[in-house]
């Protein structure tokens, strides 16, 4: 208990202040790296509490897909950071306004939280029994039975904002050659194969 004590305080201290850095850290790469640091340890506090496999999907997902996307896409792009920092004390106002209504609004929340009487009942008997499973089967039998169409809708929202993505990043440039799918299957032998007779003593 000692040890797991010790633990919980470590990756919790750090993630605390790895997530502070990443708001008050003014090169945005700097930023993405703490941001990093921030999954890593909040999937420590996850293993520590039983859920291996939302700790695994936190390092898979959200550190080896979305913060490297974030970090790759930072240095690829030209910042100026000079040109950031410009104007900072002009949006100061708006900006501490619509922080205070944020924090109002997160007063009024846990101002009017209540705890459901059956939320005990739940808790004691969880669907299902984790004596039975394991937490990945667990949450694989709620995810895909009770929870499946809010799945694939997801997944569909998902596709549209790729897809949709694609369709405004993609540039079409006049004399750039392009691959089409459809001229190379239809090709023949007659058009893909040429011979030439080539006397001894010449080159082609």
């Amino acid at each position: 208990m000692i040890v797991a004590t010790i633990a919980f305080y470590v990756f919790a201290s750090i993630a605390v202040a790895s997530a502070v850095m990443v708001i008050a850290a003014r090169n945005p790469v700097h930023s993405v790296l703490f941001l990093i640091l921030t999954f890593f340890n909040a999937a420590g506090l996850f293993v520590l509490m039983g859920a291996e496999f939302v700790a695994m999907i936190l390092v898979i997902v959200y550190v080896g897909a979305v913060a490297v996307l974030f970090l790759f896409v930072v240095m690829m792009l030209d910042v100026d950071f000079a040109e950031l920092r410009e104007g900072f004390l002009q949006y100061m106002p708006f900006g501490a306004l619509i922080g205070f209504i944020l924090l109002l609004e997160l007063l009024l929340v846990v101002g009017a939280w209540t705890i459901a009487p059956e939320a005990a009942a739940l808790a004691a008997s969880p669907t299902p029994i984790l004596t039975d499973v394991t937490n990945t089967e667990a949450i694989g039998r709620v995810l895909y039975t009770d929870y499946v169409y809010y799945f694939q809708a997801s997944g569909m929202i998902l596709l549209v904002a790729m897809i949709g993505a694609i369709v405004l990043t993609l540039r079409h440039k006049e004399g750039v050659k392009r691959q089409s799918i459809a001229q190379q299957v239809a090709r023949t032998r007659e058009q893909a194969v040429e011979l030439k007779d080539v006397k001894p003593g010449q080159g082609i």
